[in-house]
């Protein structure tokens, strides 16, 4: 959004405007581009595909005689251990995600509010 070029006193009335549009929706915007690549960032440094995609494997591809089934049967365990913790931390990084986007979102009404409360009390 641009603006003309205006007086001091006219910027003056503008600028709560400009500072609104900025919190509302550039800022929002902003914001959700930041928590997304944070977001793709943390599934790819918990690898979640890659644990999928070799569940069934042997751990650290132990292929000698004899210790195929227990490297596979400790693969699968430990994997699982993996792929639990990793859909536990989704959960709560998108849970922290969300509930910060809604702070965002809420701050300057509680701002408001707090004055409010602190002008009529």
């Amino acid at each position: 959004m641009s603006f003309p070029a205006v007086g001091f006193t006219a910027y003056l009335a503008i600028l709560p405007a400009r500072f609104f549009y900025w919190w509302f929706w550039q800022a929002p915007a902003k914001l959700i581009q930041i928590l997304e690549s944070l977001f793709k960032a943390s599934l790819h440094m918990l690898s979640l595909g890659l644990l999928i995609k070799t569940f069934f494997k042997p751990l650290k591809n132990e292929y000698r005689e004899g210790l195929v089934g227990i490297s596979m049967f400790m693969g699968i365990v430990i994997k699982s251990l993996l792929i639990i913790f990793d859909l536990v931390f989704i959960v709560f990084f998108i849970g922290f995600e969300i509930v910060l986007f809604i702070a965002w979102i809420l701050f300057p009404f509680s701002i408001i509010w707090g004055l409010y409360g602190a002008v009529f009390s």
